[in-house]
Formats: structure tokens, C-alpha cells, sequence
């Protein structure tokens, strides 16, 4: 079994700070692309942030600038700064994590249960 357990979601206002984060645990062999994603009531899901084991990040540009993602591959952990948050942030966020697990070749996707971010003032 995996588990991607999510935490640091909440209410902040326009301008203010949140940090997420997910920690994937089970029989896993090893996690390679992990991810944020977010869902707006009436919209898709969408890609709001990726980073490979080796570090390398990509960003929606929604969101450049002013949300750092970041990993401890010890823990296997993802991590989410949202700095200067706006209302149009306010969604669901979810944990992705692209993985292997023990007596598998094939890479599977599994998603966090997902942490409510409400920007209101």
C-alpha cells in the first residue's frame, strides 16, 4: 500500500503565506517526478508545480515567482511555499508522486486525498 498524506492547508488572506506539504509512505522502491496540483470549483484540475529527483522544477506561470516547490528525497517528502497569495489560489490542492515499488518495474501515479487553500479576506 502508498499513502501520499498531505498537510499545511487553511484560510489566509490575500498577500499571506502557506506552506504544504506531503509525505508519501508504503512499499515503495523509489519516487521520481512528485507535484502539486490544483482544482477550482468548476475548473480542472490543473499543474501548479513539478520537481524530479534531481531537483529540477518546473512551474505553471501562474504561479512563477511566487510559490517555491522543494522535495527531501530522504523523507520522502514534497514541499509548497506559496508566497503573495491571491484570491484566484484559493482550490483544492493535491500531492502527485510518479513512483516504483518493491517487486515492480512499471512507475505508478498516486495522488494525495487533497488540502483545502482558501485565500479570503
Amino acid at each position: 500500500q502508498v499513502q501520499l498524506v498531505e498537510s499545511g492547508g487553511g484560510l489566509v488572506q490575500p498577500g499571506g503565506s502557506l506552506r504544504l506539504s506531503c509525505v508519501v509512505s508504503g512499499n515503495i522502491f523509489s519516487v521520481y517526478v512528485m507535484g502539486w496540483y490544483r482544482q477550482a470549483p468548476g475548473k480542472e484540475r490543473e499543474s501548479v508545480a513539478t520537481i524530479t529527483s534531481g531537483g529540477s522544477s518546473n512551474y505553471a506561470d501562474s504561479v512563477k515567482g511566487r510559490f517555491t516547490i522543494s522535495r527531501d528525497n530522504g523523507k520522502n517528502a514534497v514541499y509548497l511555499q506559496m508566497n503573495s497569495l491571491k484570491l484566484e489560489d484559493t482550490a483544492v490542492y493535491y500531492c502527485n508522486a510518479e513512483l516504483s515499488i518493491w517487486g515492480s518495474r512499471s512507475r505508478y501515479n498516486y495522488w494525495g486525498q487533497g488540502t483545502q487553500v482558501t485565500v479570503s479576506s
